[in-house]
């Protein structure tokens, strides 16, 4: 960055929000497989959101879900890693019903 540039704004607000823990913990393990922080991926999903101007009416309700998993996972992560990465494999093996390793959107849904 160059002294004429002007500096980013500075990350110091929190957003807090309510999910069931196993949405936060396939969303954790989610987040190390993309080796990005789940406060990267949130700011990441809020930028993209803010930028489109029409929705996609398809994936409106992902869109929400995946929302709150991302805010609520950013919070939850800062709060309590050991937590987070204490059953983050087993319940990822409950979601992924298929056992194919990989979530689906259905799955992750669900």
């Amino acid at each position: 960055m160059h002294m004429s540039e002007p500096r980013p704004p500075k990350k110091s607000e929190t957003l807090e929000i309510r999910i069931p823990f196993p949405t936060k913990q396939a969303f954790m393990a989610h987040c190390r497989a993309e080796g990005r922080s789940a406060s990267q991926e949130l700011r990441g999903f809020i930028d993209q959101r803010l930028e489109t101007s029409t929705p996609v009416r398809s994936n409106h309700r992902l869109h929400q879900i995946m929302a709150g998993a991302l805010i609520a996972a950013a919070v939850g992560a800062a709060a309590a890693p050991a937590l987070a990465q204490a059953t983050w494999m087993t319940t990822f093996e409950n979601l992924d019903t298929n056992s194919d390793g990989v979530l689906t959107r259905a799955e992750f849904a669900r």
